[in-house]
């Protein structure tokens, strides 16, 4: 009996192999441990169906462009919130105070975002096979 085909979202946000959907793709799930250093200690083949996580030399430049995205649309979100929950107003220099927590939650979130943005850089380009997924 075949496996339940894993959600595409939940494995993106768990930094599964896009390929089956059920191997890790960093050696360290958390991206504040130890070093900053060894943020991108990724393996290089899928430990589960073996697919090379780096398609070619230089491909993961790209992922520039995915965390610039993401992180317009993090600002956008937070700026949305700020001005529906406290107010965005030149006056009373609210506009300032947003640009500073929006500016400190990117910094915190950084790590995270720059793991991420290779997940899904890669899983534009490597699709889902269910016949690999159930090796």
């Amino acid at each position: 009996m075949s496996q339940k085909r894993p959600n595409y979202f939940l494995s993106m946000l768990s930094m599964k192999c896009p390929h089956c959907r059920r191997g890790d793709m960093f050696k360290d799930k958390n991206p504040y441990h130890l070093s900053f250093k060894k943020i991108f200690n990724m393996y290089d083949r899928c430990p589960v169906c073996g697919q090379v996580y780096e398609l070619e030399t230089g491909f993961w430049f790209g992922t520039g462009y995915v965390s610039y995205a993401l992180g317009v649309a993090f600002s956008v979100f937070t700026v949305i919130c700020y001005w529906l929950f406290v107010g965005l107003s030149w006056e009373d220099d609210s506009v300032f105070w947003w640009l500073g927590v929006n500016g400190v939650l990117l910094v915190l979130l950084q790590p995270w975002m720059m793991r991420i943005s290779r997940v899904i850089y890669l899983y534009f380009f490597v699709y889902y096979d269910e016949d690999t997924a159930e090796l």
